[in-house]
């Protein structure tokens, strides 16, 4: 089922958000107080506005309540994106996601009712800076300071047993939710898979239970 998305500010951040809800089939409509901006995002979105959302009447009069999601994508501007957020939340908004800089501007956005903050910057760069500090890590999606989902090469002592001979989820504290294999995918992969030499592992486990399976396939 689509949902309907409210993004404010369409910087890059902003940009990059409207056209990947549009690529997941969901209707959005954007909002920003650059022309030139607002044009280029038009073949993305369902309805696009040059607008000052920090004017109470620019939101009432779009109906702030219709949308599932709220997006401020503001983070250099701290005294607008604190603003806007608080207007939505006064005016009903049922889910606001802001964008911030810092922790600092995180606690303010929080104060004046984001419902969750988001570090765009930080969470890319952790998420490239953990996959590219290993040979053997394809991507990475950290769900928690603890757990994460990782994509991995398998061991290559592995290769030609089952996951019921390894006794994977026992033995290593991981959980297998897919096997890649070129362009085909299986999800869910039973206990009496056999690994293939060519296979990419995607699995879900503490950082440090992951971590040891990399360091075997390091070996």
């Amino acid at each position: 089922m689509s949902k309907s998305v409210l993004v404010i500010g369409l910087g890059r951040f902003g940009r990059y958000i409207t056209r990947k809800f549009h690529e997941l089939g969901d209707e959005v409509m954007a909002i920003d107080i650059d022309e030139d901006k607002v044009h280029s995002i038009m073949p993305f979105v369902v309805d696009a506005k040059i607008a000052n959302c920090r004017r109470e009447e620019t939101l009432k009069s779009i109906g702030v309540t219709n949308f599932d999601l709220c997006f401020v994508c503001i983070g250099t501007n701290f005294q607008s994106s604190l603003e806007i957020t608080c207007l939505l939340k006064d005016l009903g908004a049922k889910m606001v996601i802001s964008k911030a800089s810092d922790e600092f501007h995180a606690k303010f956005l929080r104060r004046n009712g984001a419902d969750d903050v988001v570090f765009p910057e930080k969470y890319s760069a952790e998420k490239l800076a953990t996959r590219y500090s290993s040979n053997h890590i394809f991507d990475y999606i950290e769900l928690s300071d603890e757990i994460a989902i990782y994509e991995i090469p398998v061991v290559q002592s592995w290769v030609d047993k089952t996951i019921m001979e390894l006794d994977i989820r026992k033995k290593y504290r991981i959980n297998i939710l897919a096997i890649k294999n070129g362009d085909r995918i299986k999800s869910l992969p039973g206990a009496d898979y056999e690994f293939n030499v060519n296979d990419h592992l995607i699995v879900l486990g503490e950082q440090s239970d992951v971590e040891k399976i990399i360091s075997k396939i390091k070996k």
